[in-house]
């Protein structure tokens, strides 16, 4: 069990926290064969997993490459990523002869993707979405896949539902959620037609203290912005939990490729939740709209069975976020834009 701090004052300890592997990842390391490689490295999740993996195989006393690949839009980027001891390689997934370069290594974890402005450019959300998978799912089929996806992919659903299973059928709102179950069904395929093994990781919402659902509800509060809230309820997971978890799953992929929900225990207010804010934060939220009777929210229940809860609670990263909003410590200023109910991001 790790000892988590009261609060996270730095975004080197915050980096720390969330990149110390649990004892169940150091055990995996000590028997996972091959190497592992990290496609997508430099977005907002993949430096702490990635450097989580190393630090677990350094931990468990074993020799493992740990690559990690991107454009890396700078060169400190890129610098800061091989300070961890991965080593990366620069360059274009949209580019065959690049994936196609790529080392065949045992265990891919696969990151690469867009949301975030996907309306303004739906063939570039389609191709890095779809087309990417399409292309390492061929690449890698050798090898064994963990593929992030969405609870995007799923419909919204009662509020009391306990949310989407993964036995649920894909009602994909929108073309960005449609993208992302083309993700899916390009390593389904490659997963049938290989025999690899490969688990989706359908994820409702990672959280840590630069971004996330929790950072933009708090950063509304403290600008004295109104909160919407039509889309009133919605599930989240700490980011070193979720890391964690990720890695792990890599004994889990089968084929034809399984599915798990990676997401909280709880069913969160978006009012509840700004009231508390507000109360840590000494505002007193704004709201407009009022609570509609759906929302996209995930059952983990086998995530739970596989992995265990998550360690750290959704009281814990909220007080955590309120003091590092508070004291206007750098966001990444990415929004989840988790109040879209069309799917239109």
């Amino acid at each position: 069990m790790i000892t988590y701090p009261e609060t996270i004052e730095t975004e080197l300890q915050l980096e720390e926290l969330l990149s110390r592997p649990t004892t169940e990842v150091i055990n995996l390391f000590k028997t996972l064969d091959g190497d592992i490689i990290f496609l997508g490295i430099a977005g907002k999740i993949g430096p702490s997993i990635a450097r989580m993996a190393k630090r677990a195989c350094d931990e468990a006393g074993v020799s493992r490459r740990i690559i990690g690949v991107s454009r890396f839009s700078n060169e400190k980027e890129q610098k800061d990523i091989e300070s961890y001891g991965i080593e990366t390689i620069r360059g274009d997934l949209l580019n065959p002869d690049f994936v196609k370069s790529l080392p065949r290594v045992k265990n891919v974890i696969f990151l690469a993707g867009m949301k975030f402005g996907s309306e303004d450019n739906l063939s570039l959300t389609w191709a890095m979405n779809s087309y990417v998978p399409a292309l390492v799912a061929d690449h890698y089929r050798k090898s064994r896949i963990v593929a992030f996806s969405t609870g995007c992919v799923y419909p919204l659903v009662e509020i009391n539902s306990g949310g989407s299973l993964e036995t649920d059928r894909p009602v994909a709102i929108g073309e960005y959620a449609q993208s992302c179950l083309g993700r899916e069904r390009m390593f389904e395929f490659g997963s049938i037609q290989y025999g690899t093994p490969v688990s989706l990781i359908r994820l409702n919402y990672s959280v840590e203290m630069r971004y996330g659902v929790l950072v933009d509800i708090a950063t509304k509060i403290i600008n004295e912005e109104p909160l919407d809230l039509s889309m009133g309820y919605f599930n989240v997971i700490w980011q070193g939990d979720m890391n964690a978890m990720t890695l792990r799953a890599l004994v889990h992929c089968k084929s034809p490729a399984g599915i798990i929900n990676l997401t909280g225990p709880e069913t969160l207010s978006v009012r509840q939740v700004a009231i508390e804010f507000g109360k840590l934060l000494g505002k007193s939220p704004k709201f407009t709209g009022k609570e509609a009777p759906t929302a996209l929210l995930s059952n983990a229940a086998l995530s739970y069975d596989l992995f265990g809860k998550p360690e750290v609670s959704t009281g814990q990263v909220i007080r955590w976020i309120a003091d590092w909003v508070g004291h206007g410590n750098r966001l990444l200023n990415k929004q989840t834009h988790y109040e879209v109910r069309d799917g239109k991001y």
